[in-house]
């Protein structure tokens, strides 16, 4: 224990958790704040940023547009008139859905800064090899996250969204999306990725907690190759090679990012010494 641990007494460390709850929910008030400001019209966050994947023009439909004439299973995604008409069913639910789609916004953009907050709160408890692995951890964690958060974003959920609106089992259906149904789906399946997107942060502490070890990984590598596919494959049901490895990819790199970051087992480690002397490994 450092020694400023040691000279905090328990109603110090009370009011520090204290003042550091306080300074963390007022960031998520001032930004929930701010979203819900610039949530609504044609300019607004909701328009422009959310609802964008029920439009043909989508960056991401636009991207695969360009290259579709190297892939002819693209050419859908070259159809602008492509558009989802969202209803709503509810005479309350729209200023909810405002209220809630700002405080989680805010929720994801604070997350840096209530990483800092919480690692400024257990730093002093730490000794100083540790300080530097927890800060790795969580710089690390939070960029993962955000970069599963935009690949849900730009590649997962309007893949599946894209699918799942445009299949029709009779001429006679018209499609419709209820604004509910919509939000779910997309605050799901971003935050789902965005989760995922930790699996090496997880996969090190298991690791550090001696639950988890390199040898798992090689062991099941063919298993995670089918399994990823399967997953994969639900995530963006339209079939194609092309969407399928856009998704398989990230997340079969994430499996070997993950191994990477495990300690190796007992006998690897030893066995990985001889090699270092000897050249060869050993019989096994």
């Amino acid at each position: 224990m450092s020694q400023q641990q040691d000279e905090m007494s328990f109603w110090d460390h009370l009011e520090e958790l204290r003042w550091t709850l306080f300074r963390s929910i007022l960031a998520l008030v001032i930004l929930a704040i701010g979203f819900f400001a610039f949530m609504r019209g044609d300019d607004g966050i909701f328009h422009n940023i959310i609802l964008a994947p029920t439009r043909g023009d989508f960056v991401t439909y636009r991207l695969f547009c360009s290259v579709a004439s190297s892939f002819s299973f693209l050419t859908e995604f070259c159809d602008t008139a492509f558009n989802i008409e969202i209803i709503n069913i509810k005479l309350a639910t729209q200023f909810f859905m405002h209220m809630t789609t700002s405080f989680w916004l805010a929720v994801v953009l604070a997350c840096p800064y209530l990483m800092f907050e919480v690692w400024r709160f257990v730093r002093p408890a730490l000794y100083e090899n540790e300080k530097k692995n927890v800060q790795w951890v969580f710089v690390f964690g939070t960029g993962m996250f955000f970069i599963g958060c935009a690949v849900g974003y730009y590649v997962v959920f309007p893949m599946t969204l894209r699918f799942l609106a445009t299949h029709q089992l009779s001429v006679e259906i018209n499609e419709q999306v209820s604004l509910d149904s919509y939000m779910d789906n997309f605050l799901m399946m971003i935050f789902i990725m965005g989760v995922v997107f930790e699996m090496p942060l997880l996969s090190w502490l298991l690791s550090k907690l001696g639950l988890l070890h390199r040898g798992f990984f090689n062991r099941y590598r063919r298993h995670a190759v089918v399994a990823l596919l399967i997953v994969a494959a639900l995530i963006t049901p339209s079939g194609d090679p092309f969407t399928l490895s856009l998704v398989f990819i990230p997340l079969y790199a994430l499996y070997e990012l993950s191994a990477f970051f495990v300690r190796p087992a007992p006998r690897e480690e030893a066995d990985d010494r001889v090699f270092d002397v000897a050249g060869v490994y050993p019989n096994r």
